[in-house]
This record gives C-alpha cells, sequence and structure tokens, in this order.
C-alpha cells in the first residue's frame, strides 16, 4: 500500500493534486487550515492511493510526497 505526506504549512490549497488523482485521494479540507491560512490538501482515502504520484508531480509548492 502507498502513503502520501503532505507538508500542510507549505500547501497554499490550489486543488492541482485533487483534479490529478485518479482515486480522488486527496480533498482540500473545509476546516483544517496552516499558518497561512489555507485551507490545505487532505489525503481522506489512502486505502485506494495507487501510487501513481501524479498528485506530487503536479504540486507546484512540492509539498507533497509518496512512498510506495
Amino acid at each position: 500500500m502507498s502513503s502520501i505526506s503532505i507538508d500542510k504549512e507549505k500547501c497554499k490549497g490550489c486543488g492541482l493534486c485533487v483534479k490529478a488523482c485518479p482515486k480522488k485521494v486527496i480533498e482540500i479540507s473545509a476546516d483544517e487550515s496552516n499558518k497561512s491560512g489555507y485551507f490545505v490538501a487532505d489525503p481522506v482515502r489512502m486505502q485506494d492511493c495507487i501510487g501513481c504520484t501524479f498528485c506530487a508531480l503536479m504540486c507546484p509548492d512540492v509539498c507533497i510526497t509518496v512512498e510506495k
């Protein structure tokens, strides 16, 4: 099983990772924000992750790490 970690303090909540994920593993949190006030990306269905790394490749701020 793959795992995704997101540096939530660097995340700006742009949603590019959400759109890139073929399995809809990541969502933008409706209630969790970082110190800068951005609502952050959150891996909510980790069990569905296939480790494709599309989310990490799309992240313009290099906030996402995928481990297989």
